[in-house]
């Protein structure tokens, strides 16, 4: 009799664990992968004789340099703010990549590009106040949310709110809400 109630114990603790390490462990080995173009929004004008494909390539060649570009493009299509490259939290939430603020128009946008991280449950990206916060505490000095991470791997953008004030927040972090986690931060540098 003892014996059957201990199997009985034994599948229940299957059936309910099964689903939750699934739903924890599964994105440690799923990858999600996302490819979106940078946007042009109808606000933003190109330079007369320039393609679209042109301009994302200036804007991909400026962001990988650490001086201002020469100006090809008008002020008002495409302008880079501020950039920084992602790096490990720990040993185990790594992550790599670039994280690009640019105006596009009069909207600006949070660029991730090369972006790769170590997916989790429940991701987010935010901008927060501390430079490199490594901890929840250190992310609880300020930060604003600019949605759920559409993927750990790959090119991706994230409108930022116009009342966001860019001067204040001076990293991007992937964290995990769940278990309040920080994946990975990019520190924001002024592009000049």
């Amino acid at each position: 009799m003892r014996r059957r109630w201990i199997w009985w114990l034994i599948a229940v603790v299957v059936l309910v664990g099964a689903p939750v390490a699934w739903y924890v462990g599964s994105p440690l080995f799923i990858n999600r992968t996302v490819t979106e173009e940078f946007p042009m929004t109808a606000k933003a004008t190109l330079p007369e004789g320039m393609t679209r494909e042109q301009a994302e390539s200036e804007l991909m060649e400026a962001s990988k340099k650490t001086s201002a570009a020469s100006e090809t493009m008008p002020a008002t299509a495409v302008a880079t703010l501020a950039k920084g490259s992602f790096t490990d939290a720990d040993s185990f939430h790594k992550g790599s990549g670039t994280a690009l603020v640019a105006r596009v128009g009069s909207d600006r946008v949070l660029r991730l590009e090369e972006f790769r991280v170590t997916n989790g449950p429940d991701l987010y990206v935010y901008l927060a106040v501390h430079p490199q916060p490594r901890s929840r505490t250190e992310l609880e000095q300020g930060h604003v949310s600019l949605g759920r991470l559409k993927g750990n791997i790959g090119s991706q953008n994230y409108s930022i709110p116009e009342s966001v004030r860019l001067e204040s927040h001076q990293s991007v972090v992937i964290y995990c809400r769940r278990f309040h986690v920080v994946f990975s931060t990019a520190t924001l540098q002024p592009v000049q």
